[in-house]
């Protein structure tokens, strides 16, 4: 079999799919690798443009012609291979917290991992049927609109994934990308529309050689695309500013932080006598023993609710953070039957007549909430606290020593439009975030990676920094730039000191986010999408 033919075989799709999991971070550096993303997203644009069933041939009669019967249906099973490798090769540690931690059968678990990756893929399977479909239209006014053509459908794949059925947007190809040339846009576009222009690049990468590089318009467009590229990046280090210096007060002053990682084992965490009693007494212990001006510990550091713990344990850290000079932000499950649970983060500070707090708004499904009809697998799973409350979208911030602290709690910070919407009004917008997690659920994987690579784009969307305090890492520093400045080892336990300068100048993707969420990135998808049909049509 010749090596063309055999790259071209479908089942290759799931093997070009796990190369794109791996590009969002390998499980030996933890290090993204953005220019594998656009690569193998090149090979399955190949895979769809030249469809080889006998042969591969770059000659121009194989240049988009129409398959015959349905070429939809390839194009479908070979994105959904694709979607299939990369999702399973990206959240494949769902089997240790449901089988692991959650006591579900080993099959059972595998079933459900395998279950949700193949539902997802559908989406991409969706994509890349239409683009089958509507390549050979595109490819008739040129290179440039299958390239267009492409990153819109895949796109919109991204946008349903990350927003139908409460969303699950983890593993999206943009996060190969905090590092790298493509990591200035994320400030402007954010990162849909990073996702946008990398599966752009990966088409136009499989289609260089269609394109009329003799014509004077090719070069003239070249020009103008490095010129737009080399002002976007330029501004984002200008700030925009006339004088290239940020305009008084637009800085908060720098601030000392310690973020707290217990380390406690996910299997003992909620066991009264052993986890329970070790968190409250670490934690209790490191949160009396603080020196700087602010003092962070991660989700459910104390997994009991306020009134269950031991007498005068919640009083004594009112007490010490009521005066001084010093804040503590911890995460904290609270409410009660009546009102309903809630995964919180409260915040003690001198003069604060009661405690901040802050409550949860995008559960998890199936860890934080039941939905409706999947109550019998939830019941199959041992997984405490599984039914919360949800809080508002939109909630005050953390305000202490000239920052606005907004705290969001795990995967959370996965949902950059409704973090956006906390922009609305610049004068209460958000200085710096604060994320509280616990990815002990998925043991020591790739999952604690992928996870800090969500939070830096969150950074590099916003301008903002980002502290991380989670149970078993990464613990981490990220500035307004998406850099990691402190980093504390994982599956240890320590305390991470260190310091952050906010922000408040808002970035162009904070201020259309805030108003319009990603429906403009919606409409521009589907606009491109349905001027090719119409052109099909005629």
């Amino acid at each position: 079999m010749r090596l063309a033919h055999w790259l071209a075989w479908p089942p290759m799709a799931l093997l070009a799919g796990a190369g794109q999991a791996l590009a969002l971070a390998d499980p030996w550096t933890g290090q993204p690798h953005g220019w594998l993303q656009v690569l193998t997203l090149a090979w399955l644009v190949w895979q769809l443009l030249y469809r080889a069933e006998r042969r591969v041939s770059w000659s121009a009669s194989t240049w988009v012609q129409p398959e015959r019967g349905k070429p939809g249906r390839r194009g479908f099973l070979i994105g959904w291979l694709f979607a299939l490798g990369w999702l399973l090769g990206t959240f494949w540690w769902l089997f240790i917290s449901m089988h692991t931690y959650g006591g579900l059968a080993a099959p059972l678990a595998v079933a459900a991992v395998l279950a949700l990756a193949a539902l997802l893929a559908v989406y991409y399977g969706l994509a890349a049927a239409v683009f089958s479909v509507l390549s050979p239209t595109a490819a008739r006014m040129g290179p440039w609109l299958v390239a267009l053509l492409f990153a819109a459908l895949w796109t919109l794949a991204e946008l349903a994934r990350g927003s139908l059925f409460t969303g699950f947007p983890w593993g999206a190809g943009a996060y190969a990308h905090v590092d790298g040339v493509l990591d200035f846009l994320p400030r402007y576009v954010g990162a849909y529309g990073l996702g946008f222009v990398a599966a752009a690049l990966a088409a136009l990468l499989v289609l260089l050689p269609r394109v009329a590089w003799r014509r004077w318009s090719t070069w003239v467009a070249l020009v103008l695309l490095a010129g737009t590229a080399a002002a976007l990046m330029g501004w984002r280090h200008c700030d925009l500013y006339p004088c290239f210096t940020p305009p008084p007060g637009s800085k908060p002053p720098v601030m000392q932080v310690e973020l707290l990682q217990g380390n406690i084992p996910q299997d003992e965490k909620f066991v009264p006598g052993t986890g329970v009693v070790d968190s409250l007494r670490w934690y209790g212990e490191q949160l009396q023993a603080a020196r700087a001006p602010l003092v962070v510990a991660p989700e459910t550091a104390l997994p009991l609710l306020p009134r269950q713990l031991p007498d005068g344990y919640w009083d004594a850290l009112r007490a010490r953070y009521s005066q001084g000079g010093q804040a503590a932000l911890l995460g904290v499950p609270l409410g009660d039957m009546e009102a309903g649970y809630t995964n919180s983060v409260v915040g003690f500070q001198p003069g604060g007549a009661e405690p901040y707090r802050y409550d949860k708004h995008h559960l998890v499904p199936f860890g934080e909430f039941i939905p409706r009809f999947f109550k019998w697998f939830t019941q199959m799973m041992n997984i405490p606290l599984g039914d919360f409350a949800r809080g508002a979208l939109v909630q005050p911030s953390f305000a202490w020593q000239g920052q606005r602290l907004a705290p969001n709690i795990c995967y959370e910070d996965l949902f950059g439009e409704e973090l956006a919407a906390r922009f609305a009004d610049p004068a209460t917008a958000p200085t710096a975030f604060v994320n509280v997690s616990n990815i002990a659920w998925f043991g020591d994987t790739v999952a604690i990676d992928q996870h800090l690579a969500i939070s830096r784009m969150r950074a590099l969307e916003f301008e903002r920094p980002m502290l991380r305090a989670t149970n078993t890492g990464a613990t981490a520093i990220i500035d307004d730039r998406g850099q990691v400045t402190a980093l504390l080892p994982r599956l240890t336990r320590g305390v991470l000191r260190g310091e952050f300068q906010g922000r408040t100048r808002l970035t162009p993707f904070a201020r259309w986010a805030s108003v319009a969420g990603l429906w403009p990135l919606w409409g521009l998808c589907l606009v491109i999408v349905a001027w090719v049909w119409l052109r099909r049509r005629r």
